[in-house]
């Protein structure tokens, strides 16, 4: 019997590496400035701009993507197999990329780092959550916010070692050491990874429930992927997260450049500013997953979408580079913990018979967001010259949230009011 907490930690290892994908914005004006990529995408005329945040959109599309395809294939195969697997596309994807810049060609670098690192970010992506989940049934949004708090802690060093490498050698020169840095720690890391026995409980949660000091509360149901995806309460969750996602991949996509031309900072502090963004992204994620253990995930949906109501609307007149950033660093914090919560949101309503393949298909929303929130955002800058309009959306969008939450919340407190311990009328609800 593996160390649950060990296996907590290879668990970061491998969001760490991956979550460098959110450090993207570093790359920005260094590709802009470097290379003319503009008007090459398939012919038609984009602006570099555009042509520049297809690499990251790409890459979020295909993390999307291969978490609900590879689902089942996690489940089936188990953690160490499926990590190795995320290793090798991930790593390799950050090398290919460092080869597309160099010889100056974006459709390498598109491929590279959007779509096999964008494959191996998926595959990474859903492993951990769905192998300690089970490790930890007495803590089940601590578990998921340990998974996750290394995705959003990731680009606080990815950010900086980009920044550093691509000033002291080249930009290929950051694609290629942080890409086989990232193959090492991530195959290092899946080679702990292990499932515990079937019903698996930590002694200490035992003797909680045979002293009668805690009761073992049942989900509200034992539902497999294509189960889940037929009721209402999936399409609540896929809805909430891609209108969280899309706008918090938009102010991540934007932070530096937002940074530099919001409140006038260099690129190596707006630098700063990404790292210490990530860092938040990683607190949130870890803080607001345990807090929804005592809260519940309903409400904390709810707290997520009401405070990005008022802080996407403010933003955009903000010039005080304290508030700037502290409006800026709660927004991540909401963000990340949108994520860490919703595994343990997913187990609360389906169970965990195939968590894994049910987060994938969830994050289907995550696909579609990378593709809407970066374009959006990159397209109405270039029309307009600034991110105000942009982020005014982002604040109506979450209205559309916050309403959608409040049905979820009803339709839980239906089901917890009348369901059978095993079985809830919340699984057979209708999608429409």
């Amino acid at each position: 019997m593996k160390n649950r907490w060990l296996i907590a930690l290879s668990g970061v290892g491998i969001h760490v590496s991956i979550g460098s994908v959110y450090s993207w914005s570093v790359f920005n004006l260094p590709l802009a400035s470097t290379y003319s990529w503009e008007n090459t995408w398939a012919g038609q005329t984009f602006g570099e701009s555009s042509a520049i945040a297809m690499t990251f959109s790409l890459a979020i599309f295909f993390l999307g993507m291969s978490a609900a395809i590879m689902g089942r294939f996690v489940e089936r195969r188990g953690p160490r197999v499926s990590g190795s697997v995320a290793a090798l596309f991930f790593g390799l994807g950050m090398i290919t990329a460092g080869i597309g810049t160099w010889a100056e060609n974006i459709y390498l670098l598109w491929l590279g780092y959007g779509v096999l690192g964008g494959i191996g970010l998926g595959i990474g992506y859903i492993t951990p959550v769905s192998t300690l989940v089970k490790w930890f049934p007495d803590r089940r949004g601590l578990a998921t916010g340990l998974a996750i708090m290394g995705f959003g802690f990731g680009s606080t060093i990815a950010s900086v070692s980009f920044n550093s490498i691509i000033e002291a050698i080249s930009i290929p020169a950051a694609f290629i050491i942080m890409g086989a840095v990232y193959l090492a720690v991530m195959l290092m890391s899946a080679s702990y990874l292990q499932r515990p026995p079937e019903g698996w409980m930590p002694d200490g949660m035992k003797e909680a429930i045979s002293a009668g000091k805690k009761t073992l509360t049942e989900d509200l149901s034992q539902q497999t992927a294509n189960e889940a995806v037929k009721t209402g309460p999936f399409w609540g969750l896929w809805t909430m997260m891609f209108i969280n996602i899309s706008c918090g991949i938009g102010v991540i996509y934007s932070a530096s450049p937002l940074a530099q031309e919001s409140i006038g900072l260099t690129a190596a502090e707006a630098a700063a500013v990404v790292g210490a963004m990530a860092l938040f992204n990683g607190l949130g994620r870890i803080g607001w997953a345990s807090f929804s253990d005592y809260l519940g995930r309903g409400n904390t949906y709810l707290a997520f979408f009401i405070l990005q109501i008022a802080l996407f609307w403010a933003l955009p007149n903000i010039t005080s580079v304290v508030l700037f950033q502290i409006v800026l660093y709660t927004i991540l914090t909401c963000y990340g913990g949108g994520f860490a919560t919703l595994p343990a949101f997913i187990g609360d309503l389906f169970g965990t018979k195939e968590l894994g393949a049910i987060h994938g298909y969830v994050l289907t929303a995550w696909a579609l967001a990378g593709i809407v929130g970066p374009q959006l955002t990159a397209q109405l800058h270039t029309m307009t010259g600034s991110y105000e309009t942009t982020l005014y959306i982002f604040a109506g969008a979450f209205v559309v949230a916050l309403a959608v939450s409040l049905l979820m919340k009803a339709y839980i407190a239906r089901a917890t009011g009348s369901a059978q311990p095993k079985h809830s009328p919340l699984a057979n609800q209708p999608t429409g």
